[in-house]
């Protein structure tokens, strides 16, 4: 499952919009999907129902990387607007 979240994890990027991610996340569907067509399943099989488990927790734990990744990134931007003010104001003191 790993090389499954690392192959959606290099599909989409923060910096795309969550509606580009999202169609993204909807072709890996409808390519597990086909997949699980081919194998002649019945759509209750308990295989099936994992499967489509793992896929909406791996599109979910991608989804929290990014926000992650995203909240990161505004937070050490606020500290160097921050240390940056602080800077300035240290500087006018001299």
């Amino acid at each position: 499952m790993a090389d499954f979240t690392d192959l959606i994890a290099r599909a989409v990027s923060p910096s795309m919009s969550r509606e580009e991610r999202e169609q993204v996340y909807t072709v890996v569907r409808q390519a597990v999907q086909r997949l699980q067509d081919r194998e002649n399943l019945a759509g209750d099989d308990p295989r099936i129902l994992l499967q489509r488990h793992l896929i909406e927790e791996t599109i979910r734990d991608v989804e929290f990387d990014i926000v992650r990744f995203l909240t990161l990134r505004k937070i050490e931007q606020a500290r160097a607007a921050q240390n940056a003010e602080y800077e300035a104001q240290f500087a006018k003191k001299r």
